[in-house]
């Protein structure tokens, strides 16, 4: 039998399982691992400035892609950097191997210089995490990472200690993974409850999340069998939001239009495929009149644990009411469907003209002009990257989906400067597609190194800083709960300059009637690119028709109003779906 080190065979196995490329920086402790790298055709070290930036570039690849990614860092602080973004993978789904070498074995436990003990830093943030200690085990420890990751969708950690890595192993036999994965199928009783849950309820709302994605159709054809308005949750938003005749809009603290008084004013709501974790926006005890809610989700573990539900049901969005449809039995009248599009229209058309008046001539520039003019410039296939903070504003409100662009940011860890390192992921994953990280200035000054990793690779991304000189979502966090802003604001930082600096080329936007000119000019260079344009610090200042009673907290439904800025192209598909109401 053959023999290798085991940093050859890990390496060559995941060469062999269609793993492109390792995100990381590299160290003494994962030299074994770098050096595999380096003699084996097929699979490339993609250098990152820090390796929570690698954990996020990979987070984004197996988004993006599917499939399995990887990411390392070296022992000690090497694999400690990677925590950030495998926090942020692991809780979005993304099926992710981490590297975290380990320490010399012999020194494990004494205290020795650089030593933690990453299977229990890891373990949170994980549905596998176990240290290697022998070549032959670690082969088996591969299999079951790897195989958990893909099965559970998350974080797998394989800690391996740098002497364990250049130790010689046969090579063993090569096991087969199950990459396709099967769908859950609903039991009987509870699709039957649901179809008389649903036949019971004069007026119903649908609220769908990620785990829609392969329901589109289904959900559409619940909708108009049931006349049931859809809104969605900013991870269904590239799902449900483009030619959808049924839209309401989107809750939560960014929501828009008439999603939290459908779901208020429902009989029954119907939750599909999400795990929405703000339940201060989901019907509960506190109203007069709460609704009948139901769950359907893949994930047994997610049912009830936001809202307390009448019925759950474990099973695939899309088989679930596959198999509900034909047992419903009662035509439903459309009048609450009608009323909900025509409050959703009248919402956002109030947001439009609060918020788009006279913009192109308002310096310094509103962060909503340029959302809505990338917009109208993007491709069609189009991948954006949102900044957590202001950025995912302007990306749930004026990012169009058509079904071939992909959005995303960092959904469920919430992670300051996501964007980038995402774009990075992206980009290697798709060299020739147009890749766009919205990037806030606090975002990109947190781990602004990652130019210099966007240089070294040459990457096509396009990098546009909304440059407010402040941390504009915390400084509205203050200001509703009625306290005065600090620590926010800080000097003008000329990011292109910077960029310049590392070799990259960049564009300074001032004025807006430049702006489209500008930018159009920017997104058609090729190669690397940053954007920053000055925005307004103020644009999401409240309206002073707004109460302090209304504004207090982020848990009413008035604060949605607050997060408003204009709501791009979704009025005009409102508009829409208006006139094609039968009169």
């Amino acid at each position: 039998m053959a023999r290798s080190t085991f940093a050859q065979l890990l390496v060559t196995q995941l060469r062999d399982l269609g793993v492109e490329r390792i995100f990381g920086v590299v160290g003494d402790s994962l030299n074994p691992v770098v050096d595999a790298v380096r003699t084996t055709e097929g699979i490339e070290w993609v250098h990152v400035r820090n390796e929570e930036a690698g954990a996020f570039a990979a987070g984004a690849e197996a988004r993006l892609t599917g499939k399995l990614a990887v990411c390392a860092g070296s022992c000690g602080p090497g694999n400690t950097h990677l925590i950030q973004g495998l926090f942020d993978a692991h809780r979005d789904g993304a099926p992710v191997l981490a590297i975290a070498s380990h320490i010399p074995s012999g020194n494990i436990g004494t205290g020795f210089f650089q030593e933690t003990h990453p299977e229990i830093l890891f373990r949170e943030c994980s549905h596998f995490c176990e240290m290697v200690n022998s070549g032959p085990q670690g082969a088996t420890l591969l299999h079951i990472a790897v195989q958990t990751a893909i099965a559970k969708q998350g974080v797998s950690v394989m800690v391996l200690p740098g002497d364990v890595a250049d130790e010689e192993v046969d090579v063993p036999q090569r096991c087969e993974l199950a990459t396709d994965l099967g769908r859950v199928q609903p039991a009987a009783a509870p699709v039957g409850r649901l179809a008389e849950l649903i036949d019971e309820a004069d007026t119903v709302t649908l609220f769908t999340g990620a785990g829609v994605r392969d329901a589109r159709e289904e959900v559409l054809e619940l909708a108009d069998r049931i006349k049931s308005p859809i809104g969605h949750a900013f991870g269904g938003k590239e799902v449900m939001q483009y030619d959808n005749p049924f839209d309401v809009g989107m809750s939560g603290l960014l929501g828009y239009g008439a999603c939290y008084e459908a779901m208020h004013e429902a009989d029954l709501v119907i939750l599909l495929g999400t795990d929405f974790p703000y339940s201060e926006f989901l019907p509960g005890g506190d109203t007069k009149r709460a609704p009948r809610i139901v769950q359907i989700d893949a994930d047994a573990s997610r049912l009830g644990r936001r809202a307390p539900l009448d019925l759950a049901i474990h099973g695939d969005v899309g088989l679930t009411l596959q198999a509900v449809l034909p047992l419903l039995t009662r035509e439903k009248s459309p009048r609450f469907l009608h009323r909900q599009l025509k409050d959703h229209h009248k919402a956002l058309t109030g947001a439009v003209s609060a918020y788009t008046k006279n913009v192109e001539k308002m310096t310094p520039i509103h962060p909503e002009f340029v959302a809505a003019t990338l917009d109208d410039l993007a491709d069609e296939d189009a991948v954006f990257t949102v900044d957590t903070g202001m950025c995912n504003v302007w990306g749930a409100r004026y990012i169009t989906p058509n079904g071939k662009r992909r959005l995303f940011g960092s959904w469920h860890h919430g992670s300051m400067a996501n964007a980038l390192p995402q774009a990075i992921g992206a980009s290697m994953a798709f060299p020739d597609r147009q890749v766009i990280s919205m990037s806030g200035d606090g975002g990109l000054g947190m781990l602004m190194g990652e130019l210099l990793t966007v240089k070294l690779h040459d990457l096509n991304t396009k990098i546009l800083v909304f440059n407010n000189s402040s941390l504009g979502m915390v400084k509205l966090e203050m200001l509703v709960e009625g306290l005065p802003d600090h620590g926010t604001d800080h000097e003008d930082v000329d990011y292109a300059a910077i960029a310049r600096g590392v070799g990259i080329g960049a564009v300074r936007i001032t004025d807006p009637k430049t702006l489209k000119k500008q930018l159009a000019a920017a997104l058609a260079t090729p190669g690397p690119m940053l954007i920053d344009v000055v925005t307004d610090p103020d644009a999401l200042s409240m309206p002073p028709k707004i109460s302090a009673q209304q504004i207090r907290g982020f848990a009413t439904a008035s604060t949605k109003i607050v997060l408003g800025g204009g709501v791009g192209k979704m009025l005009g598909m409102a508009s829409a779906n208006l006139r094609n109401m039968p009169r």
